[in-house]
């Protein structure tokens, strides 16, 4: 398939899901209001819908022992209550009005997504704004929420191998930067949290100036920007938040884990590799890379692994950063196959790669691949607030969205090899197990 009838398809594929055509620059528009907070506005009529995804700069990267858990904590009291809606009123507010909600937290972002009938905009901005404005850190909702986070601490550590062994792994992997801490913090924390760090926290990191908006579906940019002012434009702006200033050190060997638990019925194996953060200019061909190892059964690793009965299933996970970060390699062993047999595979199909590189055929598959969906998540009003945000705030402007095609487009098989030779280096990797016993 070739580029140019590669295109045409991403486009006719999104017409087919019910927008005209592919997102273009042009069409987004973008405000700030005088206290800081950024606005990026979408207008899609297709349906008479729209949501709002809101990213703060805050996650476990910007937290320090003692006070580890404090982002994700957050995600939950945003939820309990403010000035003009009490506990639990928001998620009853929004559902009166048609809409629904999430949030998530990462190392680097909390977000916060709203889905809504267009119409019900002016309600969303009075629940967004009252809670950024007038959160109300009740003890009481403190200590229900505190319990909540410690269950889903215990219950997660306990039912997931994978969270188990990636905590281990990212511990070992930072020994200075904050990335080490995981996002939901540790117990004896959890349990120790003050008043006062609680509204210190909220008052460093929820302000209006560190805060990006992205409004898409069936609103007009003019109404979205009144709106906005109304609502959002009375909040002080505040200080930035302090820059993280810890730079972790280079890495110069080979760190290893082993995590026991009698619960698991067959080896985890976690091979990590130091990467640059998201903004780099390797981040396409690291993307690229993560597709040919693990996407499909196709890939390298699924052929050399799953088909040949030595683990059960592989994957890779690039993720989202503001600081170098790491390549992920996670792979489950196979009925009876031991970790280290499983782990030698591993490394001899990352070692051909470095040495071999890829073919054309490959790696014009994954570029095929990487279009698509660039497109396909495209065709949903959700996917292009999703894309815009994380554009905005992880590579710097939502602009570089655009850049994308392009940038894949460009990449040939010497890139791909040059950056497997470049960033997978024993000196750079961790490498976790986990498994029932040590031998």
């Amino acid at each position: 398939m070739q580029w140019k009838t590669l295109i045409t398809t991403g486009a006719l594929l999104c017409g087919a899901a019910g927008t005209a055509q592919a997102v273009t620059a042009d069409q987004v528009k973008s405000f700030t209001l005088n206290n800081g907070m950024k606005f990026l506005v979408l207008e899609n009529s297709t349906i008479p819908n729209a949501n709002m995804y809101t990213y703060w700069k805050v996650g476990s990267r910007n937290e320090v022992p003692g006070i580890t858990g404090l982002s994700h904590f957050f995600e939950h009291m945003m939820f309990n209550g403010s000035k003009k809606f009490g506990p639990k009123q928001f998620d009853r507010v929004m559902e009166a009005k048609g809409g629904a909600n999430n949030a998530y937290t990462s190392n680097d972002v909390t977000a916060y997504q709203d889905w809504f009938p267009a119409s019900a905009l002016p309600t969303i901005f009075d629940l967004e704004s009252d809670r950024i404005a007038h959160l109300n850190i009740d003890p009481k909702m403190v200590e229900s929420e505190r319990g909540v986070v410690l269950s889903e601490r215990s219950t997660g550590l306990e039912n997931s191998n994978l969270r188990s062994l990636w905590g281990e792994v990212y511990a070992a992997a930072f020994r200075a930067h904050p990335y080490s801490i995981p996002t939901i913090g540790f117990e004896s924390d959890i349990k120790a949290w003050t008043q006062d760090d609680l509204q210190r926290y909220f008052n460093v990191y929820y302000s209006a100036n560190n805060a990006v908006a992205v409004i898409v579906g069936d609103v007009k940019a003019e109404q979205v920007k009144r709106l906005a002012e109304q609502y959002f434009g009375s909040i002080p702006k505040r200080n930035l938040p302090p820059k993280v200033r810890t730079v972790e050190p280079e890495q110069k060997g080979e760190r290893r884990v082993f995590v026991r638990k009698e619960s698991a019925t067959s080896p985890n194996l976690m091979i990590s590799y130091k990467i640059p953060a998201t903004n780099s200019p390797d981040y396409y061909a690291l993307s690229v890379l993560a597709s040919i190892l693990a996407d499909g059964k196709t890939s390298r690793l699924y052929q050399a692994l799953v088909e040949k009965r030595l683990a059960t299933q592989v994957d890779t996970d690039l993720g989202r950063s503001f600081d170098p970060g790491l390549f992920n390699i996670v792979a489950v062993a196979a009925h009876k196959v031991p970790e280290q047999k499983l782990e030698l595979a591993l490394l001899d199909e990352i070692d051909r790669l470095i040495k071999d590189g890829v073919s054309e055929e490959e790696l014009q598959k994954v570029k095929n691949q990487k279009l698509l969906n660039f497109y396909r998540t495209q065709e949903t009003i959700n996917g292009k607030a999703a894309q815009l945000g994380e554009y905005e705030v992880f590579f710097g402007d939502y602009k570089k969205l655009f850049d994308a095609p392009e940038a894949y487009r460009k990449l040939t098989t010497a890139d791909i090899q040059a950056v497997a030779g470049k960033y997978f280096k024993k000196s750079q990797r961790t490498v976790g197990v986990l498994a029932a016993t040590e031998e």
